[in-house]
């Protein structure tokens, strides 16, 4: 069972890279699920509708008025394009949002990975996954595209989850062989955004020492890295998904920054 996040700058796959390799992985036997997420279409519906967005330690503040937008642009638009793309190619896929059933539910995110308290509105922290769409889509050989959405623990408002933190609970919750964080960078450097730092392999305890580190959209990354593994994923992978070729080298072991127990 593989998890891969794929979202931001990386959501292209313009000659089917991504698509052949989860169809290699599928060929010996292993499963995939994909976890999509969508900033820049964000970015994009919110100023086409003049709503201005910021950002706190990499986490959308998200307002009732931007989580209408955001849970549209993820469940409506991104999430049933990617699996279009994938069905193009002969793989079977249904997108579903976490907050249907709901599979994700989550309770407000109250800080920062460093700690630091926050108010971010309408942004969760996911507390359980129901995998039990997951599970039967993958048993009827359908790979699920999950939107990073969930409910609150009453089931009554939607929150907006970053999307490599869903991902990671996901793995957590499915005991994935791996978690592959597709991202815009070559991986964790160890002096962000130094280029000559980059991780090749670090273990939880020692990224744990120095996540606090980490600015913008690094330090969910990180925390997501961090969770995947404490929840039970084997091991997790952050890879460079704008490289068409980095897929396919991360399921054979090789590239970006692995984090093992």
């Amino acid at each position: 069972m593989i998890v891969v996040k794929f979202g931001g700058h990386a959501m292209k796959d313009e000659n089917g890279a991504f698509a052949k390799a989860i169809q290699a992985a599928q060929a010996t036997g292993e499963s995939v699920v994909v976890v999509h997420g969508g900033g820049p279409q964000i970015d994009a519906a919110l100023t086409e509708k003049g709503i201005a967005s910021s950002f706190i330690g990499g986490f959308r503040i998200t307002t009732s008025q931007i989580y209408d937008v955001v849970e549209h642009v993820l469940a409506n638009e991104v999430g049933p394009q990617v699996a279009q793309s994938l069905s193009n190619s002969g793989i079977k896929a249904k997108a579903i949002s976490g907050r249907d059933l709901p599979t994700l539910i989550a309770v407000k995110k109250s800080r920062l990975v460093d700690g630091t308290a926050a108010d971010l509105g309408q942004v969760g922290d996911v507390v359980h996954v129901d995998a039990t769409q997951i599970s039967e889509l993958l048993a009827s050989g359908i790979v699920p595209v999950i939107s990073p959405l969930s409910a609150d623990r009453a089931c009554v408002a939607g929150l907006n989850v970053n999307a490599d933190l869903a991902a990671a609970a996901i793995a957590g919750a499915l005991d994935a062989s791996a978690l592959i964080i597709m991202t815009d960078v070559a991986g964790i450097y160890r002096n962000w955004p130094d280029k000559s730092s980059l991780i090749s392999s670090i273990s939880k305890g020692e990224l744990e020492s120095i996540k606090t580190t980490f600015a913008q959209g690094m330090a969910p990354k990180v925390q997501a890295a961090l969770d995947a593994v404490s929840a039970g994923a084997n091991a997790v992978r952050i890879i460079d998904g704008t490289d068409p070729n980095s897929f396919a080298q991360a399921l054979l072991g090789i590239g970006g920054t692995l984090v093992s127990a």
